[in-house]
Parts: C-alpha cells; structure tokens; sequence
C-alpha cells in the first residue's frame, strides 16, 4: 500500500491530522476510515501492549517492534512517538535509524529526564537545553528521510518563556517540526506560533492541559500538526465499559447500548479473505 508523505503534506501547506492509533485494531479501523496519517502514541501502545503508564518503562525494542508492526499493516503515514530517544546520544542515533528502517515518516523527541512521563501529568522533570540541543543534532545527523520532531516539556516545571527558548533552540539545531508540550491557553498557543519558524504540531490530547480546539481553529492559531493521541483510546474504553457493564448486570449481549461493528466486515478489514482464496486454492 502506498502512504501519503508527510513531508510533502508540510510542504505543500496541507493541515495534518493525525489520530492516536494504540494498536492493530485501531489501525484497522483508520485503514476503513481512509486516513493518511496516525500517530503512534507511547502513552496508549504501552498501555494497550503492557498495561503500564507513560513512564518510561518500556524499552526502545519493545517500541519500535510495535512501529514496526503498525507501519507494515497501516495504510496511513506513521508518525511515532520515541520517548526522549531511550537514552544517550549513541541510543537517539540508533533509534532514528532503527525508526526510520521500521517505516515510520517521523519521530517525536523529547526533553525530559529519564524515565520520563506523558507530558499531560504532573512532576516532570527536564534536562538541559544544550544537551538537548546535541540530541536534536544527532537526530537529524542520523536521519536519511525521516523526519524530526523536537518536543520541549518545559512549560510546567520551568516557565512558557523557558518553554519557547528551547524550542526556538531547538528549531535552530535542525528539527523539522516542533512541539511545544502542554501549552495551556489558546494565546499561549498563537503566541508560540508566532515565535517559532518551522512547522508546530498541537497536542490534542483528550483531558490534558492544552485547550481542545478544531482543526480549523488550529490551522487559524497558526499550526501545521495535530495529534489527537487519546480519541480512539478513551473512545474504545467507555464504549467497552458500557458494553461489559451492560453484559454484567443484565447476562445479556444483545443491544448493550453502543454500536457493534460488523464482524463480517472487521474479517474483511483483518486481512481473512487472503486467508480464504488462499486455503481454496492449495487446500487438500
């Protein structure tokens, strides 16, 4: 399958909107809907893979295994989150290039401590900015087409000024896109658009700290991305609560007051009619 490129979506101009995927049944479903980008989110692939939290408690094999999976059966262009690159300088060398020979069109970095923790909750702690600096340089260093996203988790424990010097940092080491994490009002976002030269991507997270907003509004506050990491997530989950409740309380599966999607269609969507002419034709 061919995927659009994310680098020529930027390019062009073209708003790019991409949707949480948190495994190969969400991907599924964004292959039915006809979508050319997903974000591979860290926080919602560890919980669906380990049932663990955004803590950095998942390795850098564990990951790119999962890009790897999600690039191969994705008719969209992956965009993937890759923590603060699992490591030193030599471990964000082979994690750009080790993201990159898994199929993913861009990998997000950030500038947190180790272990780090999803950037809508609370004691975050940041490294320095020159060393950051490095890492943006290396990443870029070790990237052949993929692209770079420097994202900065400085707003909280330092300040947005603090926040904006990095990423104008950043910018300057060679990212392609920046990521200013948790902005928390919508004059913080404009304003950070205007203060940064490069592409900026919006993190639409569902319950975090940056106002929800449209992708026409984004688009108008001066953005080029969005990642909407948690939609299909919490989606999927309240839908399965009411689904289970409903089977609890009344021993019925019948009608559990949300919508069921077809099975039919979902072996369609799962790749079983392969499986089918497959055993028609060479089965004894």
């Amino acid at each position: 399958m061919t995927q659009k490129k994310l680098k020529d979506a930027l390019a062009s101009g073209e708003f790019v909107a991409a949707p949480g995927v948190y495994d190969m049944i969400a991907a599924a479903v964004a292959n039915k809907v006809g979508l050319d980008f997903v974000y591979a989110s860290g926080y919602w692939m560890t919980a669906s893979a380990y049932g663990l939290p955004d803590a950095g408690l998942v390795t850098y094999t564990q990951m790119v295994d999962r890009v790897a999976t999600l690039a191969r059966f994705s008719s969209a262009g992956v965009i993937a989150d890759a923590d603060t690159g699992f490591g030193g300088l030599l471990n964000v060398h082979h994690t750009v290039q080790g993201y990159e020979k898994a199929g993913a069109q861009a990998i997000q970095m950030e500038d947190q401590e180790f272990p780090k923790k999803c950037g809508h909750t609370p004691d975050r702690r940041v490294i320095a900015k020159e060393e950051m600096v490095d890492k943006v340089k290396v990443a870029v260093e070790a990237s052949e087409d993929i692209l770079i996203i420097a994202r900065t988790d400085a707003r909280q424990p330092e300040s947005y000024t603090k926040a904006i010097d990095r990423a104008l940092a950043y910018e300057e080491a060679g990212a392609d896109v920046i990521f200013v994490e948790a902005l928390e009002s919508v004059e913080e976002m404009r304003d950070a658009c205007r203060e940064i030269s490069k592409p900026m991507v919006a993190n639409m997270a569902t319950g975090g700290r940056t106002p929800i907003r449209s992708v026409d509004e984004l688009r108008d506050i001066g953005f080029s991305m969005a990642i909407f990491p948690a939609l299909g997530s919490l989606v999927a989950a309240a839908a399965m609560e009411k689904a289970f409740t409903h089977l609890r309380d009344t021993g019925d599966a019948n009608n559990p007051g949300v919508d069921i999607f077809n099975f039919n269609e979902f072996n369609e969507l799962i790749g079983f009619p392969e499986v089918w002419a497959f055993e028609k034709k060479w089965a004894k």
